[in-house]
């Protein structure tokens, strides 16, 4: 017997299962709800029981603490119904968004590539298309890891096989399965799309994209989908590395850019010593103010977009240069790459207060 869950300020109702979390009820229905971690770990994702009782399942007593919970709190990814329920969440309707329902997968490994000596390329042809926005992601089940792991699609929308970037992790026990054991052949669940990164075509300014690391991923499904549907707007894409060997996707990125006068990329390596000709020096903060210093020294980004994707300490640099700039937090769009540790410390930006 399901359970009736209405979600205000929306005023809509769909059915939630005994044992399905609020948050899942809610994507599943192509409604979305601000969450980050998924686990109880980060408190993105609380919203207020106005009406009905939860079971909070793992929700962390630091996510979600004592008081609020007694105010009727619960974090969506966790809570479970114990009756008919009414919430109220933070939700803003936006125009770009397509609000697709979340749906699961199954993925056969059609071809594995390491692009760097740390980042392996993983290609799935999935069991139907998957339907998802430029920019979001998919949660991968790995064999003996416990819970899902979330990694950005990396290809365009409407393409049959779909394209993972998966960075080795210093002891993670997904990334290293992936890395050491995952052969041509295995068969993977997967759940998407997920996230509420993705460009915000309506805008119709220029766009900058950051990316560092397997933060590529997500600005390569962008770019890749911006270009075919033959957009005009100037479009700059900045991918940070430490060094050269660090560096991919870089012959078809130049490729594109030969082809599309309106996309530039720019590629640039944080050590010095590395003596890439072709390659910007710095790192993607010190480049990206390079390449918008106007006669006085200073960038200006005012009229653009900007698109970030990468590290914590790669995005707060960024962010801290564009807003020197005077683009502020309305133009900034970001996709932080969390570790599962890190994840769990509950990182949010200083410098604002949506991420």
């Amino acid at each position: 017997m399901s359970y009736q869950l209405t979600i205000e300020p929306l005023g809509q109702t769909i059915d939630i299962e005994p044992g399905q979390t609020v948050l899942d009820a809610c994507l599943r229905s192509g409604i979305w709800l601000p969450h980050a971690c998924g686990h109880g770990l980060c408190g993105t994702c609380k919203v207020h029981v106005q009406e009905g009782e939860v079971d909070h399942g793992a929700s962390s007593s630091f996510a979600l603490m004592d008081f609020e919970r007694d105010e009727g709190h619960c974090l969506a990814c966790c809570a479970m119904p114990e009756a008919d329920l009414m919430i109220e969440a933070d939700v803003d309707e936006e125009p770009d968004a397509q609000y697709l329902p979340l749906e699961d997968y199954v993925g056969e490994v059609v071809a594995l590539r390491d692009l760097t000596p740390t980042i392996k390329g993983v290609w799935l042809r999935t069991d139907r298309p998957v339907r998802f926005q430029a920019g979001q992601y998919a949660n991968l089940a790995v064999p003996g890891v416990e819970g899902r792991r979330a990694f950005s699609l990396a290809n365009a929308p409407g393409e049959n096989v779909v394209e993972l970037h998966v960075r080795k992790v210093e002891g993670g026990a997904a990334t290293g399965y992936i890395h050491e054991h995952l052969r041509e052949g295995e068969c993977l669940p997967l759940s998407a799309p997920f996230g509420r990164f993705y460009v915000r075509k309506s805008a119709r300014v220029p766009m900058i994209f950051l990316a560092g690391g397997s933060g590529l991923s997500s600005p390569k499904s962008m770019i890749a989908e911006l270009l075919a549907e033959g957009c005009e707007q100037p479009i700059t894409l900045v991918h940070g590395a430490r060094h050269a060997g660090e560096l991919y996707c870089s012959d078809w990125f130049e490729e594109l850019a030969a082809r599309h006068a309106n996309f530039r990329y720019v590629p640039a390596l944080s050590d010095a010593h590395d003596g890439q000709g072709r390659c910007e020096t710095g790192f993607v903060h010190e480049v990206l103010a390079r390449l918008y210093a106007g006669q006085d020294g200073r960038a200006d980004f005012r009229g653009h977009k900007a698109y970030l994707c990468g590290p914590p300490p790669m995005i707060e640099a960024c962010i801290g240069t564009l807003m020197q700039g005077r683009l502020f937090e309305r133009d900034i769009h970001v996709e932080k790459f969390l570790t599962a540790a890190q994840a769990q410390e509950g990182r949010r930006s200083p410098l604002f207060k949506a991420i």
